[in-house]
């Protein structure tokens, strides 16, 4: 129980798989770098020209994402549009080490170097534990949609779903509360599950419906699991239905 609680970030941030699985970017791929307050460099990408006319999408990807498979993948299903994706804290290139609060913090540094200049309100995309990440910065900055994809209510209540033998409320020391993030915000937001999900289970992302206010898309794609969503046809259809709504709601 105590190497348990002492491996936590370890077992939580997959920060080698992520760095095994990085993907060639095209020669188009613009390199983006931001310093964060304490000093340490985030680098992400981008992909897509920044004066395209619609929504920028700002991805986050699971634990065992790195921010070029990030942005790859969204650009692959919206090529119309500039996405942009950054490497965790401690997730390499990036600097520093991985924790909840520390990716909290660094997602709302991102989006305020990302919004200076710019006319069109960004997407929040979030995979996994990307969708905490995701719903923190709509629940503190002006996005014009989100899109939580196998979102949980809170990272405590799914640990208790994988440890229930462990105590842990006392010693979990990551914390993402996304139901209390996402009540009383009106932001348009999309929720994708997958039906055979076994590692954030039906029942860890149910909580979110009626919490959510604004839940403008609720899909359930019923024959996928946790990691083959992604190449599911009905889950691209539901992506691109998220983003047409959010584009055909935003302000002008």
């Amino acid at each position: 129980m105590l190497i348990a609680a002492l491996l936590q970030t370890k077992m939580l941030f997959l920060v080698q798989m992520a760095a095994s699985n990085r993907p060639l970017l095209p020669p188009s791929a613009e390199r983006l770098e931001v310093t964060a307050p304490d000093g340490n460099r985030l680098v992400g990408v981008r992909l897509g020209a920044p004066s395209n006319p619609k929504s920028p999408l700002l991805g986050f990807g699971g634990n065992a994402w790195n921010a070029d498979s990030m942005a790859l993948y969204l650009h692959s299903l919206f090529p119309d549009h500039e996405v942009i994706a950054f490497h965790y804290r401690g997730y390499a290139p990036s600097g520093g080490e991985p924790s909840a609060k520390a990716l909290f913090a660094d997602a709302l540094t991102i989006f305020d170097h990302l919004q200076q200049g710019r006319s069109h309100p960004i997407i929040a995309i979030g995979f996994s534990i990307g969708s905490g990440v995701a719903s923190h910065v709509a629940r503190h900055r002006p996005v014009n949609g989100l899109i939580l994809v196998t979102p949980f209510d809170s990272l405590k209540a799914l640990a208790r779903e994988h440890f229930s033998w462990a105590p842990t409320g006392l010693l979990l020391r990551h914390h993402m509360p996304v139901i209390d993030l996402v009540k009383e915000q009106r932001t348009p937001t999309a929720m994708i599950a997958a039906g055979r999900d076994t590692i954030v289970p039906a029942r860890r992302s149910a909580p979110l419906r009626s919490a959510i206010p604004n839940l403008v898309l609720d899909r359930t794609i019923t024959d996928a699991g946790h990691n083959d969503l992604y190449d599911h046809p009905a889950f691209v259809s539901a992506m691109r239905e998220a983003v047409a709504i959010f584009e055909a709601t935003a302000p002008r």
